[in-house]
């Protein structure tokens, strides 16, 4: 109980902060703070209910040791996704769906085969410039995949005027959400999930997205104590030729094939193709040189 109550004064301090703003209108100048964070500030709107009370429940206990990994990979990814967010004028919090999604996984893979860190299917993937061959797939290229997710986002709230909506629309399809919201007549996110045609897994989405923000942004007040935080790669772009090997180029370099594998995850061969002209990499920082010394040995 002392949690719950804890929680909700949070929200009511804080989250009153943001339930009313126009579209696309933001605070430029608001206090930035890290993923994991013990000055919460929320800036889509927050509702605690009981649904989210059991979703706060499950990461806190089954689920405490999977959603702590989520927690120290977030220090890795979420600080230039939120970046990234900003840029596009969006609310930052918008990069948890990214944890509810793909636990921050680039190699992700859901039933329906969405992909990478936001789970685009291949459709939507190609519909926001993401690129998808035999040999690359950018739904799991961290920077790319972030903005075509915030390209998608910023459309679906065009559409419907509402961050729940939004995430719940980024969820199902913007498609069978608009039918339901035709079908009972309510834009209301809390009515439409009581309906017995709303797809369960979207019903449970926002509860779930709001207990990962709230949890994620003050996780000593709910147990998470020993955190320990996964530092964000260092690296560098370079425009590799067709024919680069990503396990030739590691081993020249010193680095394992392991470490440029993730760092270039949309590379799924390990390689450019040699009937490519080339493609952008990410290189260890600091190893340019290094690079093209071994890129003029493959000529």
């Amino acid at each position: 109980m002392m949690k719950s109550a804890i929680t909700l004064i949070l929200i009511v301090f804080y989250g009153t902060q943001c339930l009313s703003f126009p579209r696309y209108s933001f605070n430029k100048n608001r206090v930035n703070y890290v993923p994991i964070d013990q000055s919460p500030r929320m800036d889509i709107p927050l509702v605690y209910n009981r649904k989210v009370q059991k979703w706060i429940k499950f990461k806190t206990t089954r689920g405490k040791r999977g959603f702590q990994i989520w927690l120290e990979r977030s220090h890795r990814y979420l600080p230039r996704m939120k970046s990234i967010l900003r840029e596009y004028n969006l609310p930052e919090d918008l990069a948890y769906i990214s944890l509810i999604e793909s636990g921050l996984s680039a190699h992700a893979v859901s039933t329906a085969q969405a992909v990478g860190y936001w789970q685009f299917i291949s459709a939507t993937g190609q519909r926001y410039g993401l690129k998808k061959t035999w040999w690359l797939d950018e739904r799991r290229d961290f920077y790319k995949s972030t903005k075509a997710a915030a390209n998608y986002l910023r459309d679906l709230y065009k559409i419907f005027g509402s961050w729940y909506l939004t995430a719940a629309a980024y969820n199902m399809g913007e498609t069978r959400l608009k039918r339901l919201i035709r079908k009972y007549g309510t834009t209301n996110f809390w009515s439409l999930a009581k309906q017995p045609d709303f797809p369960k897994e979207t019903r449970a989405y926002i509860p779930k997205l709001i207990a990962t923000i709230l949890i994620a942004k003050n996780p000593k007040l709910y147990g998470f104590t020993n955190i320990e935080p996964m530092e964000p790669y260092a690296y560098e772009p370079y425009f590799a030729p067709g024919g680069t090997d990503l396990h030739g180029l590691a081993s020249y370099i010193g680095f394992t094939a392991e470490h440029l594998r993730r760092l270039n995850p949309g590379l799924v061969k390990g390689f450019i193709p040699k009937i490519e002209k080339g493609y952008w990499i990410r290189i260890p920082k600091g190893h340019l040189n290094n690079v093209s010394r071994y890129i003029k040995t493959q000529i």
